[in-house]
């Protein structure tokens, strides 16, 4: 598909300059993300700042996310319990000005991803409405009877973070901070009054993508769609919905088309279903395929909305002996819980960090993760999408739970809208459908079954509330820190608990335990009673700034992935008696100051046993200050290698910017996250130091609560390095961030800021490769046709013609090339395997010069053909009601080539394919037929040709069929 798709390639550049990736449908709709340029003001909840001629002039601009006010690591000093009576339990005001279209037939939308906790929107000083869910939901608001069309609007938000106790996680309990502001991205949508709607309008709503079946021996799928649509005119219309998957490469590989009648004011569901049989790519978290859902509303051939999906087609499922499966592979998911807090920022994070987030899940082999424990960003989501990483999602809770009914209502609205967002991303596999140490919650699993019966849904049980089992749900997930009762009746599966190898050996070696998310990836601001005052972050293998905490992290790697590693947790220090080494290398040398001092094999101590690598465990006999290098060995070959050195006093400041895997938006939200280590002479970080490093930077960009009075600048070295937060500015260019400090050299790194593309249908738009295509079945009048091919059924000596209606009624005729030569039509016979009834029957041409297919009325433009040869063997048996015809039938037996070549003659060119294998034979379970993939042109006049002949002396020339796509 390549080398057809840089034909192409012209006029893909000259559709994008237009605005749209080449294929890609220009619609009414428009997508615009609205972050940048918000008025911001704290408090005052009682005052109109709604009204439409209050002057915002002397407000702080702001962009989003934002948080109602940075926060120190210390939470500013705040000595709450853990129902959070009073941090962050206010108000914020947004305002912002828009222009909307000039068409009043369209219809204006404004999305909001999350605002904490319950939400007012007034729009040109008129109140829209409430959203008062939740602080982890998202929300859309109709705001079209309220706008000034083709002028600016004002639209004011206030943000309402104080308690309640009808919206979980309030009243509290919870173990963890609920941050506050308007802290993920808003969009404004227009659309055609004849539109897709949205999914989260309601249970029937939106776009619904599904995979009933998916065999992974097979390789093929059934993919369901049910796509909504809603007229919001005065009169009926006729809308057809065209659903087309593509793949990675662009090409569509299926077409599904409805039309229906919509009267005004009404929904209409769209229900499609078909399949992929061929060139089927499953996602997995190895081989994370992704192709593109296309949705296209048209209206007498005219496109008026587009809505674009990625499907990840993939079979998850949980087997009581062999755990969870995926695409019929038993895996185990092995992760760990994450919270969407960052230090400083709180919940107020861009799209970047939540992708960095996952990129670093990915790096260490995680193969799953837990919101924990609320829905989380979009940008997550989409992050495990194409990473390959597992989600088990659920609704905002904690332990307890309001006495207030509207607390359940809430709860049960907040669940299903989750399960709306998300229900099309393939790395969703788990709901919970519980609250967090309670367990199964029934009215949760009922919700989230009824919007999503395909996904498994999983309780959330500790044994400190209650030792409780799956219940209704199809997951006995637990909080598995040690002894409990489980009487080993259903399989665990720990949502929680500790980690490190020894940890993860006794799940691995189990087949009852079937996977095990951690406690926790990333340290989060609790108001828990964690003893340091200093620091109310808690938990966590990396700091809130994910900077490594704990350095036995390394492990993973080692274990969950296959590049050759090799890392040592010690420091080459005198007090090192015992070393650890994670490694997935058979052996590992220590050499001291070039000397050998010996080779090793992991551990083999009992509790490692189930590991594929476990540590290796190395007792140093005697220290010899100055280098050390660990080398790892697979069958006798280097593979790995680190050098450390003894650390000596220290000198300078290493600076480490997180570019990788992102780039750096000037957006005036963005965040880029870089570390001061401090290190000596060696490069060795000193992981005891406490320096205090000073910060700055050059460009439009500034430090994150640099004059916050939170503690960000200057800051102390803990645990080896100080992080500072680099929020970028509005105007893109070079930024220059420097850290210094007393007695250290200091250091600068330098990255680029890069323009963000605000236009959401230009930025998601993607090539799309559409054809129309007829495939083409051949065989004598008595054939078995193969299923949705067209049949050609042709007579004995006979040139014959058919009309191809799917390719503009052009015809195709196959003729001797001489005239003169022997054509024989095989009909009723079968070849065992996909397509069988096409490779089992066919056409024979017995000529010196070959048999001629000749394309006659096809339009200007470029086609591909696949041609199918297969020589048959006769699998017919008592059974068949023409036994006694096809014992006596010879076409079959007669000779033919083994190898065969084409002339192609098209747009007065011509060109020859050579070696093409003809098979033979009853069967191709396990094998592909003999074929030709043949791109050509046509000028729209002349005929096109494609002479098939042997390579070598004359034979018959078999051509079962063939498929033919014109390209759009």
């Amino acid at each position: 598909m390549l080398a057809l798709a840089v034909l192409f390639i012209n006029l893909s550049v000259f559709c994008q300059e237009k605005g749209l990736a080449f294929g890609y449908p220009n619609t009414s709709r428009t997508v615009l993300m609205i972050n940048e340029g918000w008025r911001f003001h704290l408090g005052d909840p009682d005052i109109a700042f709604f009204n439409e001629d209050f002057d915002d002039s002397s407000w702080e601009m702001v962009s989003v996310p934002h948080t109602l006010k940075l926060t120190s690591i210390n939470l500013d000093g705040v000595k709450d319990d853990k129902t959070q009576p009073t941090f962050h339990r206010m108000v914020g005001w947004y305002r912002k000005n828009i222009t909307v279209t000039h068409d009043p037939g369209k219809k204006v939308f404004l999305k909001f991803e999350g605002v904490h906790q319950v939400t007012d929107l007034w729009v040109n000083g008129e109140h829209v409405g409430q959203h008062s869910v939740g602080g982890y939901t998202p929300f859309i608001y109709d705001i079209s009877s309220f706008v000034r069309y083709g002028a600016e609007n004002q639209i004011t938000v206030l943000a309402d973070n104080r308690r309640r106790t009808d919206v979980p996680p309030d009243p509290g309990r919870f173990d963890y901070v609920k941050f506050s502001g308007l802290y993920r991205d808003v969009y404004l949508v227009e659309t055609n009054s004849l539109r897709v709607t949205f999914n989260i309008e309601d249970s029937n709503a939106g776009i619904t993508i599904t995979t009933p079946s998916v065999d992974p021996v097979n390789m093929n799928a059934t993919i369901d769609i049910k796509t909504v649509v809603r007229n919001d005119g005065d009169i009926p219309r006729i809308a057809v919905v065209l659903n087309r998957i593509i793949d990675r490469s662009g090409t569509v590989v299926l077409k599904l088309t409805d039309t229906a009648t919509i009267e005004p004011g009404q929904n209409h569901q769209f229900n499609q279903i078909g399949g992929i049989e061929e060139d089927l790519h499953l996602w997995s978290t190895d081989d994370p395929y992704l192709y593109h859902v296309n949705t296209l509303v048209l209206e007498s051939g005219t496109p008026i909305d587009a809505v674009n999906n990625t499907l990840g087609i993939r079979k998850f499922e949980l087997d009581p002996t062999d755990g969870f499966k995926l695409n019929g592979k038993s895996i185990e998911p092995i992760g760990f819980n994450r919270h969407q807090h960052y230090g400083y920022i709180g919940d107020a994070m861009p799209n970047s960090l939540h992708y960095k987030d996952m990129l670093q899940f990915k790096q260490l082999g995680f193969n799953v993760v837990r919101t924990a424990h609320y829905p989380q960003d979009d940008a997550l989501i989409k992050a495990c999408d194409e990473l390959g990483i597992l989600v088990y999602e659920e609704a905002p809770s904690w332990i307890s739970i309001s006495q207030n009914p509207r607390w359940f209502e809430n709860m049960e609205k907040a669940a299903r809208t989750m399960v709306r967002n998300h229900r099309n991303h393939p790395s969703v596999v788990i709901w919970g459908a519980g609250i967090n140490h309670r367990g199964y919650v029934p009215r949760i699993h009922y919700a989230i079954k009824q919007e999503d019966p395909f996904r498994l849904t999983a309780s959330q049980n500790s044994r400190w509330t209650g030792w409780q089992s799956s219940g209704l749900t199809d997951i006995f997930a637990n909080m598995n820190y040690g002894p409990g009762i489980w009487e080993r009746q259903e399989p665990l599966f720990a949502m929680e608990g500790n980690y490190g190898p020894e940890v993860i050996a006794k799940y691995k070696r189990d087949p009852m335990l079937t996977g095990l998310i951690s406690w926790t990836a990333h340290a989060y601001y609790t108001f828990h009673d964690i003893g340091n005052e200093e620091d109310r972050t808690r938990l966590g293998i990396f700091n809130s700034f994910r900077y490594p905490k704990d350095f036995s992290l390394w492990w993973y790697p080692s274990e969950l992935t296959r590049l050759p590693m090799i890392y040592v947790d010690n420091q080459w220090t005198k007090e090192v008696k015992n070393m650890t080494i994670y490694s997935n290398c058979e052996e590992v040398e220590l050499v001291v100051n070039e000397h050998v001092i010996g080779r090793y094999k992991p551990s083999n101590a009992l509790k490692y046993q189930g590991l594929d690598h476990p540590p290796f465990e190395i007792k140093i006999n005697s220290f010899e200050p100055g280098k050390l290098v660990a080398n790892g060995y697979i069958q006798g070959k280097l593979e790995a290698t680190q050098t450390l050195y003894t650390p000596q006093k220290a000198s300078a400041i290493r600076l480490v910017v997180d570019t990788i895997g992102r780039t750096f938006i000037a957006n005036g939200a963005d965040i880029l996250v870089a570390y001061a280590e401090v290190v000596d002479e060696h490069g060795m970080v000193i992981r005891d130091d406490d320096s205090l490093i000073k910060f700055s930077v050059k460009g439009d960009a500034h430090i994150v609560g640099n004059d916050a009075g939170i503690g960000a600048n200057p800051l102390r070295v803990k645990d080896g390095a100080a992080p500072v937060l680099i929020r970028a500015g509005l105007q893109p260019g070079k930024i220059e961030i420097t850290a210094r400090a007393k007695g250290l050299d200091a250091a600068s790194a330098e990255v680029n800021t890069v323009s963000e593309q605000v236009d959401m249908i230009f930025a998601n738009a993607y090539p799309i490769y559409d054809f129309d295509e007829v495939k083409v079945d051949m065989g004598a009048a008595d054939q078995l046709v193969q299923f949705g091919w067209k049949a050609w059924n042709g007579k004995d000596n006979e040139s014959s013609v058919l009309v191809l209606e799917s390719i503009d009624d052009a015809k195709a005729e196959i003729s001797p090339f001489d005239g003169k030569g022997v054509l024989r039509w095989l009909g009723e016979m079968n070849v065992i395997g996909k397509n069988g009834y096409v490779y089992g029957e066919g056409v024979l041409g017995i000529c010196d010069e070959g048999i001629a297919l000749t394309f006659e009325g096809l339009k200007k433009g470029r086609y591909r053909l696949k041609t199918y040869h297969h020589a048959p063997v006769s699998n017919t048996n008592s059974m068949d009601p023409n036994i006694e015809r096809l014992k006596n039938e010879s076409i079959h037996t007669l000779p033919y080539a083994k190898f065969l070549k084409a002339e192609i003659h098209d747009a007065g060119k011509t060109r020859i394919i050579s070696d093409v294998v003809v098979s033979q034979g009853k069967e191709l379970q396990f094998e592909e037929p003999g074929q030709m993939v043949i791109d050509f042109s046509s000028d729209g006049m002349d005929p096109v040709k494609i002479i098939f002949k042997s390579k070598s002396e004359p034979n018959g020339v078999w051509l079962n069929g063939f498929e033919l796509r014109h390209w759009k």
